[in-house]
Protein backbone atom coordinates (compact mmCIF):
# COMPACT_ATOMS: atom_id res chain seq x y z
CA UNK A 1 0.00 0.00 0.00
CA UNK A 2 2.84 2.45 0.79
CA UNK A 3 4.28 2.21 -2.70
CA UNK A 4 0.81 2.70 -4.20
CA UNK A 5 0.25 5.87 -2.13
CA UNK A 6 3.60 7.35 -3.17
CA UNK A 7 3.04 6.39 -6.81
CA UNK A 8 -0.41 8.05 -6.69
CA UNK A 9 1.22 11.17 -5.17
CA UNK A 10 3.67 11.45 -8.07
CA UNK A 11 1.02 10.64 -10.65
CA UNK A 12 -1.05 13.53 -9.26
CA UNK A 13 2.06 15.75 -9.29
CA UNK A 14 2.67 15.01 -12.97
CA UNK A 15 -0.98 15.81 -13.77
CA UNK A 16 -0.73 19.08 -11.83
CA UNK A 17 -3.55 17.84 -9.61
CA UNK A 18 -2.82 19.48 -6.26
CA UNK A 19 -6.19 18.41 -4.82
CA UNK A 20 -5.36 14.75 -5.47
CA UNK A 21 -1.97 15.24 -3.81
CA UNK A 22 -3.63 16.87 -0.79
CA UNK A 23 -6.05 13.94 -0.50
CA UNK A 24 -3.07 11.63 0.08
CA UNK A 25 -1.68 13.72 2.94
CA UNK A 26 -2.30 13.46 6.65
CA UNK A 27 -3.91 16.60 8.09
CA UNK A 28 -0.74 17.37 10.08
CA UNK A 29 1.70 16.59 7.26
CA UNK A 30 5.25 17.88 7.63
CA UNK A 31 6.83 19.04 4.39
CA UNK A 32 10.60 19.32 4.67
CA UNK A 33 11.69 21.41 1.71
CA UNK A 34 15.13 21.12 0.12
CA UNK A 35 17.46 23.59 1.86
CA UNK A 36 14.47 25.18 3.57
CA UNK A 37 12.28 24.95 6.61
CA UNK A 38 9.46 22.66 7.57
CA UNK A 39 5.93 23.49 6.48
CA UNK A 40 3.26 21.95 8.68
CA UNK A 41 -0.27 21.09 7.62
CA UNK A 42 -2.16 20.75 4.37
CA UNK A 43 -2.76 24.50 4.05
CA UNK A 44 0.96 25.27 4.09
CA UNK A 45 1.55 22.44 1.61
CA UNK A 46 -1.13 23.80 -0.73
CA UNK A 47 0.41 27.30 -0.53
CA UNK A 48 3.81 25.84 -1.42
CA UNK A 49 2.31 24.01 -4.41
CA UNK A 50 0.62 27.22 -5.62
CA UNK A 51 3.93 29.08 -5.39
CA UNK A 52 5.79 26.33 -7.24
CA UNK A 53 3.16 26.10 -9.96
CA UNK A 54 3.41 29.88 -10.46
CA UNK A 55 7.19 29.84 -10.94
CA UNK A 56 7.92 26.40 -12.38
CA UNK A 57 6.50 23.74 -14.68
CA UNK A 58 7.88 20.32 -13.77
CA UNK A 59 7.36 16.73 -14.78
CA UNK A 60 9.04 13.80 -13.07
CA UNK A 61 10.35 10.85 -15.06
CA UNK A 62 12.13 7.63 -14.17
CA UNK A 63 10.30 7.51 -10.83
CA UNK A 64 11.32 4.53 -8.71
CA UNK A 65 9.53 3.98 -5.38
CA UNK A 66 10.78 2.00 -2.40
CA UNK A 67 9.02 1.07 0.86
CA UNK A 68 9.93 -0.66 4.10
CA UNK A 69 8.23 -3.90 5.11
CA UNK A 70 5.79 -2.43 7.64
CA UNK A 71 4.64 0.30 5.25
CA UNK A 72 5.50 3.23 7.50
CA UNK A 73 8.33 4.66 5.40
CA UNK A 74 9.11 5.02 1.74
CA UNK A 75 11.38 6.77 -0.69
CA UNK A 76 11.40 7.77 -4.33
CA UNK A 77 14.12 8.63 -6.80
CA UNK A 78 13.33 10.52 -9.99
CA UNK A 79 14.48 12.95 -12.66
CA UNK A 80 13.00 16.46 -12.59
CA UNK A 81 12.35 17.88 -16.08
CA UNK A 82 11.41 21.49 -15.64
CA UNK A 83 10.93 24.96 -17.01
CA UNK A 84 11.60 28.10 -14.96
CA UNK A 85 8.59 30.30 -15.72
CA UNK A 86 8.72 33.26 -13.30
CA UNK A 87 11.56 34.57 -11.16
CA UNK A 88 11.55 33.13 -7.65
CA UNK A 89 12.75 35.41 -4.86
CA UNK A 90 16.50 35.20 -4.28
CA UNK A 91 17.13 33.06 -7.36
CA UNK A 92 18.35 33.85 -10.88
CA UNK A 93 16.00 35.63 -13.27
CA UNK A 94 13.53 33.37 -15.06
CA UNK A 95 13.58 33.40 -18.85
CA UNK A 96 11.85 30.10 -19.58
CA UNK A 97 15.04 28.10 -18.98
CA UNK A 98 14.73 24.33 -19.05
CA UNK A 99 16.51 22.10 -16.58
CA UNK A 100 16.97 18.40 -15.86
CA UNK A 101 18.25 17.18 -12.53
CA UNK A 102 18.02 14.14 -10.29
CA UNK A 103 15.93 14.33 -7.15
CA UNK A 104 14.60 12.21 -4.38
CA UNK A 105 12.16 12.20 -1.52
CA UNK A 106 11.60 10.38 1.74
CA UNK A 107 8.18 9.68 3.21
CA UNK A 108 6.58 8.67 6.48
CA UNK A 109 3.08 7.23 6.31
CA UNK A 110 0.52 7.04 9.08
CA UNK A 111 -2.84 5.37 8.63
CA UNK A 112 -2.29 5.07 4.88
CA UNK A 113 -1.63 8.80 4.44
CA UNK A 114 1.62 10.70 3.95
CA UNK A 115 2.56 12.38 7.24
CA UNK A 116 6.02 13.55 6.16
CA UNK A 117 7.66 14.26 2.84
CA UNK A 118 11.28 15.40 2.61
CA UNK A 119 12.50 16.46 -0.83
CA UNK A 120 16.12 16.65 -2.00
CA UNK A 121 17.84 17.92 -5.15
CA UNK A 122 21.09 19.70 -5.91
CA UNK A 123 20.25 23.41 -5.78
CA UNK A 124 23.69 24.42 -7.08
CA UNK A 125 23.22 22.20 -10.14
CA UNK A 126 19.82 23.82 -10.76
CA UNK A 127 21.30 27.33 -10.42
CA UNK A 128 24.11 26.42 -12.84
CA UNK A 129 21.60 25.14 -15.39
CA UNK A 130 19.26 28.15 -15.27
CA UNK A 131 22.16 30.62 -15.21
CA UNK A 132 23.83 29.22 -18.35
Amino acid sequence: MTKAVIEAYYSAFNRGDVEAMLALLDTDVEHHVNEGGIRRGKTAFAEFCAHMNHSYRERLTDVVVFANEDGTRGAAEFVVNGEYLRTDSGLPEARGQRYVLPGGAFFTLKGGRISRVTTYYNLQDWIRQVSA
